[in-house]
């Protein structure tokens, strides 16, 4: 699938950032679904990367709730003063030390956007999100970077107002990738890191890491017999919701129909 995306504007790397009260507890969960551990640090304070290939979570000790798609820019500076020219608002935040700048954004729908200096070590990972992977190869198991969870799609957040949301993450210099009317109205929007699916519904109220296969229902059964309990059916037994033990969301969803 070739798609124009534009030059990515926040930064390098980018990461969908995840607190957890327990990181072991999280690190075993994460490697059933196909990822591996990547880098660990125990400092400011303890947390692992976790990627399968395609997609970077950060893991980060904390007991509170939260996740935020994350970037980290070798040009902060420069970065920030831009989005401040764009009207974006944004809250500095208290870093580790002198070398790292933390700053945080929220979307219309109180979304969390963080920007962070980036640290030596980070990379980006170089598999095939369903925005990179060659549509004839959508519904073939064997290309899928996670053969566990199949390919990620998107970073799915709820929404009030579509248009004012995706004003808000243009300035953040995302594109619409493509737009729907049904079931509701939706847009995917990318900047060729992050991909963020914008839902104008009330189907689901919190953001969920959502994954697509054509074999979803064999690999939800794999899931199931591995001893995962936390599975919520969403439409049929091709299409389910993972609760995460850091009460997060993860949606296994069946490729086409």
């Amino acid at each position: 699938m070739k798609i124009n995306l534009p030059i990515r504007k926040l930064g390098n790397v980018t990461a969908i950032a995840i607190t957890s009260p327990d990181l072991g507890q999280s690190l075993s969960f994460y490697q059933q679904l196909g990822f591996r551990e990547f880098l660990r640090s125990p400092f400011p304070v303890s947390w692992i990367q976790v990627t399968d290939g395609a997609l970077l979570i950060m893991l980060r000790h904390d007991s509170n709730p939260y996740i935020a798609l994350t970037y980290y820019s070798t040009e902060i500076d420069r970065v920030v003063s831009g989005l401040k020219d764009a009207g974006v608002a944004l809250k500095e935040m208290p870093g580790p030390d002198k070398m790292i700048k933390r700053y945080q954004m929220q979307s219309p729908d109180g979304h969390i956007v963080t920007l962070l200096t980036h640290v030596d070590g980070f990379t980006q990972p170089a598999g095939a999100t369903l925005l990179q992977m060659p549509k004839q190869d959508y519904m073939n198991p064997d290309k899928y970077e996670n053969k566990i969870c199949g390919v990620f799609g998107e970073f799915a957040h709820p929404v009030v107002d579509l248009d004012a949301s995706i004003s808000f993450w243009e300035k953040l210099g995302l594109v619409v990738i493509s737009r729907f009317t049904s079931p509701y109205p939706l847009a995917i929007l990318s900047d060729g890191l992050a991909i963020v699916g914008l839902h104008q519904t009330t189907h689901f109220t919190q953001p969920a890491i959502t994954y697509f296969a054509r074999d979803m229902k064999e690999k939800i059964e794999k899931l199931q017999a591995t001893g995962i309990k936390e599975i919520e059916a969403a439409n049929g037994k091709s299409n389910v919701t993972l609760s995460t033990p850091e009460h997060q969301r993860i949606n296994l969803f069946k490729m086409g129909m």
